[in-house]
């Protein structure tokens, strides 16, 4: 692995920094109750939902991943960014307001209240597994790869467990407000260095971005063969919307954010802000790593093309900026993680065996079941170097978890039909669809691209949860209340919003989104 050297400027600069965040999340920690331990108290403004979504969803798999993926097959890797915006628009306006009005907790706790009981342990055991071994574990293994370049002899689980203790550091004693917090100063910082690295990157490689913008060179097209490796076409209409909805509206790590707002106007808002801010993504991830193509070629591991461009192309005193903008998107995901996973086990079952539990015991029972999951996610994340690269990682297990799950949410929400045993039928049949699907995957669909498995996967077990449902009696109406999408609620929302100013009006600012999105597909169709 390459190596770099390090001013005593930057490496100070980057220890300020981390003893800043961490001086931060505790002075805006709050832990006497429940609902504000969790919840951070169901007060925050449209501009820290938003810039604390971003923060969050600017994963190790986005920052390092996309940019090696854009590296070694081009801008393609943006569709699932693009796919991500307009599945945010669609979970402001339809998904988001029955979560705010349901006052959940988690998103599991979303299924008992249309479902029952079993369809919340089981996806709230499944939301578990997955953030400690794909986004826990991501993230340490990211934020390993970076020091590693720096201290080459380091021990690269020494590095993990110093990094896991950080975050830990703030977020188990604040809660959900501390790294709320933290993900502001984190979102800015992480803006801004992304920024300056483009710049960076356009300064010496923009002649090459232009040669193949006008070659009509396929590397700088979204749009793609069907026989494409990266992303065929048509996983843009029938896999990437279904892995986005599971990332942005049935991810707790992420919804947990906008379930914080203090109005469904704000969440919404928030949400929107979010979604403009990601369109940026393609300017300060994906592009910066298509041009490093040309400045960094031959590269063995796609992970390692941001360290290597924030390494070589920065300059002494900046380096130290950028390296705390990076870092700062690998906190705030794993910071956004601990409270995430400590919220749904502590209130999707521990609260559930101890009824009587007073709201400080179940703060001291989240604080304690962050400490065991960073721990689990320290463990495991050295073992992730073994699956070739963090996008690959992440995409191939995320394909397989997330359509029965999608599945379950879309038909619960639109189907006042569905009933809570067949939505637990049709959970578990989509789980041993997926096992068995990746385990014959090459005798089954040989080598089809995953994206397009997801679909498969996705209308079987809607079709298992639909037509069990049939063979049962129908759910009680208590259990469509504020759970279900109503039509009659829709066009009151719609008069209600229209009859305010042009430019407060949320629907406006959803189709803004939406043409910002057509837009940048046109330009690199």
């Amino acid at each position: 692995m390459n190596h770099f050297t390090i001013s005593w400027i930057d490496i100070i600069i980057v220890v300020c920094y981390m003893a800043a965040i961490v001086w931060w999340g505790l002075k805006n920690a709050k832990s006497n109750d429940s609902q504000s331990y969790f919840l951070a108290g169901r007060s925050m403004p449209w501009w820290v939902v938003g810039l604390s979504l971003f923060a969050a969803s600017i994963s190790s798999n986005t920052l390092i991943g996309q940019s090696g993926d854009s590296y070694s097959t081009g801008l393609a890797v943006f569709n699932y960014n693009l796919t991500g915006v307009l599945v945010m628009v669609f979970f402001a306006i339809f998904l988001l307001p029955l979560y705010i009005k349901s006052h959940i907790f988690t998103i599991p706790e979303f299924l008992e209240k249309r479902f029952d009981s079993r369809s919340r342990y089981y996806f709230s055991a499944i939301c578990i597994i997955g953030n400690i071994f794909l986004d826990a574990a991501g993230a340490l293994y990211a934020a390993a790869l970076i020091i590693k370049l720096i201290f080459p002899d380091a021990d690269l689980q020494m590095i993990i467990i110093v990094f896991a203790l950080i975050c830990a550091s703030y977020t188990i004693p604040g809660g959900l407000s501390s790294a709320i917090n933290t993900e502001l100063i984190q979102a800015v910082i992480l803006i801004l260095g992304s920024i300056m690295l483009t710049f960076f990157c356009f300064e010496r490689g923009s002649d090459y971005l232009y040669q193949l913008y006008a070659s009509n060179d396929m590397l700088a097209k979204l749009i793609r063969p069907i026989d494409d490796n990266s992303t065929p076409w048509p996983g843009l209409i029938v896999g990437m919307p279904i892995l986005g909805l599971y990332f942005w509206a049935n991810n707790q790590t992420l919804v947990q954010r906008v379930l914080s707002s203090r109005t469904i106007d704000q969440g919404r808002k928030g949400v929107f802000f979010a979604g403009f801010l990601t369109l940026s993504t393609l300017f300060i991830i994906a592009v910066p790593g298509l041009i490093s193509r040309d400045l960094f070629p031959g590269l063995e591991k796609p992970d390692m093309v941001y360290p290597n461009m924030v390494m070589q192309l920065v300059p002494t005193g900046l380096l130290g900026m950028m390296l705390a903008a990076l870092l700062s998107a690998l906190t705030s995901t794993l910071s956004a993680i601990l409270n995430s996973t400590s919220t749904l086990f502590t209130m999707d079952f521990y609260a559930k065996v101890r009824t009587g539990a007073s709201s400080r015991q179940l703060v001291a029972v989240g604080k304690i079941v962050a400490c065991v999951i960073v721990l689990i996610a320290a463990l495991w994340a050295p073992q992730i170097g073994k699956f070739g690269s963090l996008l690959k990682y992440y995409q191939e297990m995320l394909s397989y978890i997330a359509p029965p799950i999608v599945a379950t949410f879309l038909l619960g929400i639109f189907s006042k039909r569905t009933n809570g045993t067949g939505a637990f039928i049709g959970l578990l049949a989509g789980l041993a669809i997926a096992v068995l699907m990746l385990v014959f995957k090459k005798d089954i669909f040989g080598d089809l691209h995953f994206l397009l498995i997801v679909p498969f996967l996705f209308v079987s077990s809607a079709l298992v949860t639909y037509l069990s449902s049939l063979c049962f009696a129908k759910p009680d109406s208590a259990k469509l209340q504020d759970t279900t999408f109503s039509l009659q609620d829709f066009r009151h929302e719609l008069s209600v919003a229209y009859s305010k100013p042009w430019y407060i009006n949320y629907f406006n600012i959803a189709l803004l989104l939406v043409v910002s999105c057509i837009a940048i597909l046109i330009i690199f169709a």
